[in-house]
């Protein structure tokens, strides 16, 4: 897997919404976090600034859901459900993208993904993010 990669297409399940979108880091910034809505949705997720991305077909069918603060928006197919990317809580300026959603990208490509400590959210305590732990995955031996 090309960890530099700086530009990707992506497209949700039933391919009604698809998106161009340049990366922040390349394929570097992938986590996870704990927060109750991200750990019951349990995506990985790349980092791409908010102008980053283009959404190239199926606006008309993308939904965003927002909870607490209204801050995040979680936006996904309203057709086949996949959640394709999100503006971030802790850092409005940014998005996060489904990494499953990206051409050529699965989320089981990243050995160890670091999982953020969402639940003890930056915005609320007025700390920096704090790493709660880190996801392996490793591919079963033959």
């Amino acid at each position: 897997m090309d960890m530099d990669v700086a530009e990707l297409n992506g497209a949700c399940h039933c391919g009604r919404v698809r998106f161009h979108v340049t990366l922040t880091d390349g394929l570097r910034t992938a986590r996870r976090c704990t927060c109750s809505y991200c750990r019951m949705r349990g995506a990985v997720a790349i980092s791409a600034d908010a102008g980053s991305l283009r959404i190239l077909s199926g606006a008309d069918v993308l939904v965003t859901y927002q909870f607490n603060t209204g801050t995040a928006e979680h936006h996904f197919c309203s057709v086949c459900g996949i959640y394709t990317f999100h503006r971030r809580r802790s850092n409005p300026g940014e998005y996060g993208v489904n990494a499953a959603c990206l051409e050529g990208v699965s989320p089981f490509d990243f050995a160890e993904v670091p999982v953020l400590d969402g639940e003890n959210h930056p915005a609320d305590t007025g700390g920096s993010a704090r790493l709660a732990g880190v996801l392996r995955f490793e591919r079963a031996k033959d």
